[in-house]
């Protein structure tokens, strides 16, 4: 299974090393097949939030087929006047299992068209604009994560993490995603 972060600059920082972290401790834990790497739009250094220089895995052009695609977050706007960021986005999501975001990356699915319709979440300062710029969504709060059909999406920054470990238990068991975040010595915040 080939799980794909999309970074770009001004990322921040714990919406892909989260569930990059969670991903990889996952798959060592289990032994299992999952490769999880990190996607720009080109093949070159990303610099993220607090000037954290990030090179990605692979470009939009070169990365293999994406199984499970997480959108993150950060200074979302320049993203969204990108159209050869929204279509990669489009068209890599119609071929895959699971999207998810993280944060502000919900905007960038809902500008591309993949949330009407649907119920999701971002992070808590962001909730009015997101529901003002795209009002086919239903956006609530108060939750970490929602889940429906294919699409995930969380509230902001280490809200990621405890999504991540909820797709974790989706596609590999509940109780690797227990021991995940043992193996992090992090508390999981489920949705209950």
């Amino acid at each position: 299974m080939n799980i794909g972060i999309y970074i770009y600059d001004d990322a921040e920082v714990l919406d892909f090393s989260g569930p990059f972290e969670v991903f990889s401790t996952a798959k060592r834990l289990a032994n299992n097949d999952w490769q999880v790497c990190l996607i720009a739009e080109n093949n070159t250094p990303v610099m993220a939030r607090g000037g954290f220089s990030v090179n990605p895995h692979y470009s939009f052009v070169d990365h293999p087929a994406i199984d499970l695609l997480i959108v993150v977050g950060g200074a979302h706007t320049v993203e969204l006047e990108k159209p050869a960021v929204i279509n990669w986005i489009r068209e890599t999501a119609g071929a895959t299992a699971k999207v998810a975001s993280v944060c502000t990356g919900a905007f960038l699915l809902a500008k591309a068209g993949l949330l009407d319709g649907l119920t999701v979440t971002t992070h808590w300062e962001d909730l009015a604009d997101l529901a003002n710029m795209f009002p086919r969504l239903n956006v609530i709060s108060n939750k970490r994560w929602v889940s429906q059909d294919k699409f995930t999406t969380s509230a902001g920054i280490s809200a990621g993490i405890d999504m991540s470990l909820q797709l974790v238990a989706e596609l590999g068991s509940p109780e690797l995603a227990e021991l995940t975040a043992k193996q992090m010595q992090y508390q999981w915040h489920k949705n209950i």
